[in-house]
């Protein structure tokens, strides 16, 4: 079969490589791609938002399964756009990416339904959100609304912060039409997990749990990005959080959307705060987290059409979901200066020790310059990705295989996992 994936980033690399090892598949492209899906998919110059072209595309040349990567389109309706020009598609529709979408309509549907968050409000105004705020406890969050590239969330310790994050969201519009209305909660404090799920709209499968690490340096510290690093399984992800999670969060949120009328067919990543009090919803997405993707997807044993063919004909029930008993770890390479300024353009080295079985090289900002060369594109470049056994032997094999690749302004946190010393 002909399978399209529309992205092009780290996320979407490791699709294109689990679609890869698919038996069933014997044709893979790729819009727009990048440097490294180039070497297991045909690149195809279409941006993920442009929908007619990807369906045209999709008919011409008989494509039997896309899979959309990246939350703005699924956010845009690009499977409504699909399912409507007849095609086979992956991921939920407008109403369900709605989930991800939007922040306030999520933590409404979780009031609604009972399902374990930080208390919140919602507001359109920035005057309002002050005098909220003139009276809240600290340390507080400020969320924007739609989305904001993983970046639209603001811890504040002081009135002071507050203030200047409502100006930041709200009136200077630095996320845009995202920070139209904002979502003020509580400050949740615990280890974070993420949990990837399947659905079929009614059933939900778990994924392994993973941990991402969002702040630029080491220590947790600095600026908000994308994601600088992951490992999975989480140790944090005991059995009692699992069973906990089961009965009072992943199929309650499935039921949820589908009482809405809006049945989820898809991914749904579940951050997670697991606090004092117990499990509860930090946010959701509608698609494979990144970089969590990186270390989940090398760890399933399943054939990944046979799973995603199943959320599509509804038949997740019958899929038996499987994960390698071991461990995976992704360090980050960056751009110096990511996520502010940085320069692109740099020639990168080091890709022939990949073996794509036990180390991965997962390319997340990079293109080929008018030389063939591999250059820098991005300000999160590489997505060093390596298993082990458990997670410290695959921590350190990642941070090894980080030591084949060189590029000028080559930067990455070195305390991806450091919370698994304390274990």
């Amino acid at each position: 079969m002909k399978v399209l994936v529309v992205g092009g980033g780290g996320r979407e690399h490791a699709i294109v490589q689990a679609v890869s090892k698919s038996k069933k598949v014997d044709q893979i492209y790729c819009a727009p791609g990048n440097a490294g899906i180039a070497s297991l998919a045909e690149c195809v110059p279409i941006t993920p938002m442009e929908f007619d072209k990807l369906v045209a595309f999709a008919k011409e040349k008989e494509i039997d399964l896309t899979i959309i990567g990246m939350d703005d389109p699924l956010c845009g309706g690009i499977v409504d756009e699909f399912e409507k020009a007849g095609l086979r598609v992956f991921g939920p529709r407008k109403n369900a990416a709605i989930l991800e979408g939007s922040k306030a309509f999520s933590k409404n549907l979780m009031k609604k339904y009972g399902i374990p968050t930080a208390g919140y409000e919602v507001f359109d105004s920035p005057e309002a959100a002050r005098e909220y705020l003139k009276t809240s406890k600290y340390p507080i969050v400020l969320k924007a609304d739609g989305l904001a590239l993983g970046k639209g969330v603001l811890i504040c310790n002081s009135w002071e912060e507050a203030d200047a994050g409502v100006k930041e969201l709200m009136e200077d519009k630095k996320f845009g039409a995202a920070g139209n209305e904002i979502v003020i909660e509580e400050f949740m404090t615990g280890r974070e997990v993420s949990v990837l799920s399947y659905c079929d709209g009614k059933t939900i499968k778990i994924m392994s749990s993973a941990q991402d690490h969002k702040r630029a340096c080491d220590g947790d510290t600095g600026l908000n990005t994308g994601g600088m690093g992951t490992f999975s399984p989480s140790p944090f992800y005991t059995p009692e959080v699992d069973k906990f999670c089961k009965e009072h969060i992943y199929q309650k949120t499935v039921d949820a959307m589908a009482a809405e009328g809006r049945g989820f067919k898809g991914v749904i990543f579940f951050g997670l705060m697991i606090t004092e009090d117990g499990p509860k919803v930090l946010e959701y997405n509608a698609r494979f987290g990144d970089p969590e993707a990186q270390v989940i997807l090398p760890r399933m044993e399943n054939d990944i059409i046979d799973v995603m063919e199943a959320c599509i004909d509804g038949t997740l029930d019958t899929i038996d979901l499987k994960f390698a008993d071991n461990a995976a770890v992704c360090v980050v390479l960056a751009s110096d200066g990511y996520p502010v300024k940085y320069d692109k353009g740099f020639k990168i080295t080091g890709f022939d020790k990949f073996d794509n079985k036990n180390y991965f090289c997962f390319h997340a900002g990079t293109k080929f310059d008018e030389n063939g060369d591999i250059v820098t594109n991005g300000g999160r470049v590489l997505g060093i990705t390596a298993l082990g056994n458990d997670l410290k032997e695959a921590r350190a094999n990642a941070y090894k295989a980080t030591e084949w690749i060189d590029f000028k302004n080559k930067y990455m946190r070195h305390d991806i996992g450091h919370a698994l010393d304390e274990i």
